[in-house]
């Protein structure tokens, strides 16, 4: 008869032993161990590596660089050059001098009233720069939050003011400030800036729809004004492209010749600004207007009066190239 009892258990094999060091997979688990297993991360997740750059073409983006930038350099470069040569010296295209007079420096401020010059030229483009970023943002801040029936078409018929050519509206503004009897004064140069400016507009809205509407719901609840929303979070907020606008006015309204030759040429000398200055130094010194040739000091005007645009961008800098970054990022 046979005996009937419990089948033992099969033996597990070697394999499956979870405490097996063996096995590399399992072991940590048993041991306590801390091993960790490496994962092949997704194909698509993979970071493709940049194939590096072949030496000769290494060398080619280097000197296209280097010739871009020296015909950029070769202008300020020759301008320093001519500055600091005697008068018969000026125009042989040597940028090595081969007598230098540094005298030159020292004698501009006798022969020209340089610093009146500057200092409307400053002064012009202060209130211009200042002027246009205030209003353009004032404007733009009510196309960007207000929603009204026709914002569209309006906002279309301001840009539509851009098309217009600068000959268009030039007899046009010239009657106005006549009739207004600024003719020869400061105000023609920078008054038209009270009205803001489509492009600075258009800019400046772009910025102000990108920022959250419920800040300004919020302050809104807060007991926010619609002008305390413009100065307290609109205009903190858009701190780079403000520098952009007035960078750029200033610019502009520095170097602005033809203004200044229809609204300051009738007035006096020391009221011209920086640009008609130098117009007015080529005539005086011109051999056919009665000069002798003294051109190295209309150099030396030049170089002085192009300085303060570099520092103006030195210190903007920052601000100047966050603001067109994030410009162009908002499209």
């Amino acid at each position: 008869m046979a005996t009937i009892g419990t089948t033992p258990p099969n033996p597990t094999p070697a394999t499956a032993n979870p405490a097996d060091p063996a096995d590399p997979a399992k072991a940590p688990e048993a041991t306590g161990g801390t091993r960790r297993t490496r994962r092949t991360a997704p194909a698509g997740r993979r970071k493709r590596r940049r194939a590096p750059r072949s030496t000769a073409a290494q060398v080619a983006l280097w000197t296209l660089l280097i010739v871009i930038s020296a015909a950029f350099l070769y202008p300020l470069v020759w301008l320093i050059s001519a500055s600091l040569k005697p008068r018969a010296e000026v125009f042989d295209n040597s940028l090595i001098p081969r007598n230098l007079v540094p005298g030159n420096y020292v004698e501009v401020w006798n022969q020209l009233p340089l610093l009146q010059w500057v200092g409307n030229s400053f002064v012009i483009a202060l209130l211009a720069a200042f002027l246009v970023t205030v209003s353009s943002s004032m404007v733009a801040f009510g196309f960007a939050y207000f929603r009204f029936p026709g914002r569209s078409i309006l906002f279309g018929l301001v840009l539509a003011t851009m098309m217009l050519p600068g000959a268009v509206t030039m007899v046009p503004q010239y009657l106005i400030w006549k009739n207004l009897g600024v003719l020869g004064t400061w105000i023609p140069m920078f008054g038209m800036n009270l009205f803001g400016s489509a492009f600075y507009i258009f800019l400046q809205r772009q910025f102000f729809l990108g920022l959250p509407r419920e800040l300004f719901e919020a302050a809104r609840i807060d007991g926010a004004s619609y002008f305390g929303l413009f100065r307290r979070i609109a205009l903190p907020l858009s701190i780079p492209s403000l520098v952009v606008i007035f960078i750029f006015e200033f610019q502009a309204s520095w170097n602005n010749l033809q203004s200044a030759l229809i609204y300051l040429n009738a007035g006096s000398v020391e009221g011209f600004t920086a640009p008609l200055g130098i117009a007015y130094a080529m005539t005086k010194f011109s051999p056919t207007n009665g000069g002798q040739g003294d051109y190295q000091y209309v150099m030396v005007a030049t170089l002085l009066i192009t300085l303060p645009m570099l520092v103006l961008f030195a210190f903007g800098q920052r601000h100047f190239i966050e603001g067109v970054a994030t410009e162009g990022r908002k499209g």
